[in-house]
């Protein structure tokens, strides 16, 4: 057995995916539904594992919204469709069933479904490890000056990177502006990770923001341990916030930082309008 097989298949986190939004207020992040998620199916993700469950749980969604029970803004945000939807009614086999066969009809959305979405869910991932694997490849200081060009593209200004040891692991540093009225002073630390980031690291970096900003960025290729994560939002501590490799490769995509997307056209044949002549 496969340590793959360990793992929750994506039809089995349909209904905990519906229990979580509905438990969220009817909509919620990525990040929250995955964490929801976890807590009501009582699995323990181990670190190793998290992002390929976190996969699943994205290819669950990916189901729900073609099954018209769920919606996502472009902002990222998750929501359901219906907010008095009987979850408990909802049959995860009827909705594979259902979303295959709309796909063998041609009736598909933005993507195609396979007859095997376990492999399809890989391939739609690989441009993610492929740019990871790119990255882990590059020099400190080249990834150094990707972060910066990175946060430049989001509307940081200022940005300098500053790398010198004994610095409590402050990589840079650059302001932030809200309005014409608000800004902050922003410190980031980056990390070329193919493991987990600990709690620790994160107090760390916590530690050396004090006394300069409240505001912190925490990026790393690799992932953050669930308990960096409580850290990085604890109460009473300034929060930090998180960009795991996966968030990173969509922030570079989103800005086009060494990452092309090509639009497939399709073309579809109105036979209502002929009929009309």
């Amino acid at each position: 057995m496969s340590k793959r097989d360990n793992l929750p298949a994506y039809h089995e986190l349909m209904i905990p995916t519906l229990e979580a939004l509905k438990s969220l207020g009817s909509s919620g992040t990525v990040s929250e539904i995955n964490e929801k998620v976890s807590q009501i199916i009582e699995y323990t993700v181990k670190d190793d594992d998290l992002k390929e469950v976190n996969y699943r749980i994205g290819w669950a969604r990916t189901y729900l919204k073609k099954f018209d029970l769920i919606d996502n803004s472009s902002r990222g945000v998750w929501a359901l469709v219906n907010t008095d939807v009987d979850i408990q009614a909802i049959d995860k086999n009827q909705i594979v069933k259902t979303v295959r066969e709309l796909t063998r009809l041609g009736k598909k959305t933005k993507q195609e479904l396979p007859e095997d979405a376990s492999e399809t869910e890989e391939s739609s991932h690989n441009w993610k490890e492929q740019l990871l694997k790119t990255i882990l490849n590059i020099s400190p200081d080249a990834f150094e000056r990707l972060t910066q060009r990175l946060l430049r593209e989001n509307g940081f200004t200022q940005v300098e990177v500053t790398g010198k040891s004994g610095d409590g692991g402050i990589d840079g540093k650059g302001i932030v502006k809200l309005n014409d009225f608000l800004s902050f002073h922003v410190i980031f630390q980056c990390k070329r990770y193919q493991n987990s980031i600990s709690p620790n690291q994160i107090r760390d970096f916590r530690g050396a923001m004090q006394g300069r900003t409240d505001k912190g960025i925490f990026i790393t290729t690799g992932t953050f341990t669930r308990d960096a994560v409580k850290e990085a939002t604890r109460d009473g501590a300034p929060p930090i916030e998180l960009i795991d490799g996966d968030l990173l490769c969509e922030k570079l995509k989103d800005s086009q930082l060494g990452v092309d997307t090509h639009l497939i056209e399709q073309v579809d044949i109105k036979t209502a309008w002929f009929d009309k002549l």
